[in-house]
């Protein structure tokens, strides 16, 4: 495979004179690693020796996906990027090497993760990026510290076994051990401890202390006692029907997180009415989070930066929540025996200053269990925690699942079947003018007894874009619903669902079975294209499905560019054409008229 070209300059190999050395970003000062350490001897001593086990590994993971960023995305002060010769060329005239990557490769535990600047060794991701003085880069740096710290604490928690979860004594939050009861699908996400694929941010959380992580991270497995906030109903924003069960009088009791009713309530003027009200699970967002006595899944703010976004609850989040429910259920009504969603079943959000606030609100969103409508002998997961490895760096759980089953050399099969069940609806939606972001986390497989994918459910409508001229052609009437998922941009409509599906989804799955194998995940990428080749042969030919099956198998797929996000300090997505998996593959018949 060549390098991915770009639409700049950047990817070309142009000689330059070397310039003057740019100015160098300093490493963290001390550094999270040994903060954390000192805050574990506080708050929990038995994890300390476990935390320094896995630094080294955690150090490996992040620079691995550091590595990937600097192979595949057009970041500042690079000139020129070959991922088959693992090199990366600097605007200053210095040279990265290291191994060679494909874009959707996922880090292997055990490798051995060096990058060498200019020949010398960097096993660090905050020190090489430090030395490397990108533009932008000082804020990621101290990000990138922090999540290998982070990262080796979630290794550490997750491979403890001592009661399950456990609170840290700073955050007063309850803590219940592993087989607590609740959502099923709990115990699923709470077991993907390495966090973003791809992102060398993957455990960064800057806003939670050591206790805190401990109290409300999901690898920990804790149990998460939500606050309720009374708020007049009079001053609040409500979308669907709230229940009954969160009222006071003319009071709507909002669900709030523990972390947010500490840091932020305050400063708007709101204490909690009741603490604690609440026991749940937190799934892996951290904010979103199953209650113990089953229902509603609860989406809460918590208004610090996770990855790459602050998790806040836009006004126009709540407000579109429930017409927007309504319609996709509506445009998904005849795909229920393979795909569904889960709806959004009311929001809320108080007025602080004015205005509906996205630091006090909250969606009650329908589970991913109750949606699917689960038979005997079936379970549901995140397509992300199939490509995810446990705590101890075992093989990725699809592998194990394929292996327990008794087909441990099933994968290809195993994929064909879910690429075809996958593959064909979200394309149709996509031609009625519904884009899902369909990545791992927000797309969830059923599979029975033995493994086999048999429906698929999809999570987190905010996601969602959503095309009314296209809808229109399709007799949908999207009016009901405005702001930002709104969009009839063909570009932006293909690029949210191929860079999502494509691009992490089948990327991840495809790295978790091939294991590097490059044969093995040839014939991986064949079987996806042979799906999405016959679900384009089964849809009308019209322009648009013409225009959106020739961008589907282009020389170039577009992928999210997480690290270039975060040296641009902005929020918003950017993505960047890589290399395209599914490019040159035929398909069996050509499309019918």
């Amino acid at each position: 495979m060549h390098p991915a070209p770009d639409h700049d300059t950047s990817a070309r190999r142009v000689p330059r004179a070397p310039g003057p050395a740019p100015a160098r970003t300093p490493a963290p000062a001390g550094g999270a690693e040994d903060g954390i350490a000192d805050r574990l001897a506080d708050v929990a001593p038995r994890l300390l020796a476990a935390y320094r086990r896995e630094l080294p590994p955690a150090r490996a993971a992040v620079l691995g996906r550091l590595w990937r960023a600097l192979l595949h995305e057009p970041l500042p002060g690079v000139t020129a990027r070959d991922p088959d010769g693992g090199r990366v060329d600097l605007a200053d005239g210095r040279v990265l090497s290291g191994p060679p990557r494909l874009p959707h490769d996922l880090v292997v535990p055990g490798e051995e993760m060096t990058v060498r600047l200019d020949g010398r060794v960097h096993d660090r991701p905050a020190a090489l990026l430090a030395a490397l003085g990108l533009p932008g880069a000082t804020a990621l740096v101290t990000e990138l510290d922090h999540s290998v710290a982070s990262l080796a604490l979630s290794r550490a928690g997750a491979a403890d076994t001592e009661g399950g979860g456990r609170a840290g004594t700073e955050a007063g939050a309850g803590a219940g051990a592993d087989g607590a009861p609740g959502d099923p699908l709990a115990s699923v996400e709470q077991g993907i401890v390495d966090g973003h694929p791809y992102h060398p941010c993957c455990r960064s959380r800057p806003g939670l202390s050591v206790a805190e992580q401990l109290a409300y991270a999901p690898e920990h497995r804790p149990v998460v006692r939500l606050d309720l906030v009374a708020v007049p109903a009079a001053t609040c924003r409500v979308a669907g029907q709230w229940p009954a069960r969160l009222r006071d009088g003319d009071r709507l009791l909002l669900p709030v997180h523990p972390w947010q009713s500490e840091h932020v309530l305050p400063g708007l003027g709101h204490l909690p009415y009741v603490t604690g009200a609440i026991p749940a699970r937190p799934l892996m967002s951290v904010r979103t989070l199953a209650p113990l006595d089953g229902g509603p899944h609860l989406k809460t703010a918590l208004t610090t930066r996770m990855t790459s976004a602050i998790r806040d609850i836009s006004p126009g989040g709540v407000e579109n929540s429930a017409p927007l429910s309504a319609l996709l259920a509506h445009v998904v009504a005849d795909l229920a025996g393979t795909f569904r969603i889960t709806r959004n079943l009311a929001g809320a959000s108080a007025l602080v200053r004015g205005g509906p606030s996205a630091d006090l609100a909250v969606l009650l969103r329908e589970s991913p269990a109750a949606a699917a409508g689960l038979r005997a002998g079936e379970t549901i997961v995140p397509v992300a925690a199939l490509a995810a490895r446990p705590a101890g760096d075992g093989p990725p759980l699809i592998r194990t699942l394929l292996a327990s089953a008794g087909a441990p050399d099933a994968g290809a099969d195993w994929l064909a079947a879910f690429a075809a069940l996958a593959v064909p609806p979200l394309l149709r939606l996509l031609a009625r003018g519904v884009a899902p972001a369909a990545h791992g986390q927000n797309l969830l497989v059923v599979l029975d007894a033995h493994a086999r994918p048999r429906r698929l459910v999809y999570r987190d409508l905010a996601d969602v874009r959503l095309s009314p001229d296209r809808l229109a052609r399709h007799g949908y009437d999207a009016a009901p619903v405005g702001g930002r998922v709104i969009d009839d941009d063909p570009a932006v409509l293909r690029t949210l669902l191929f860079g999502h599906l494509f691009g992490t989804t089948f990327g991840t799955l495809v790295s978790a079975l091939a294991d590097r194998d490059r044969t093995a995940g040839a014939r991986l990428w064949a079987a996806v294209a042979a799906a999405a080749h016959r679900a384009y042969d089964g849809l009308p030919a019209t322009p648009e499905n013409r225009a959106d099956r020739a961008v589907l198998f282009a020389p170039e797929l577009r992928i999210k560019a997480l690290t270039l996000m975060r040296l641009r300090g902005a929020d918003h997505d950017a993505w960047i054409p890589v290399a395209n998996p599914l490019a040159g593959t035929s398909p069996h018949r050509k499309c019918t008229s």
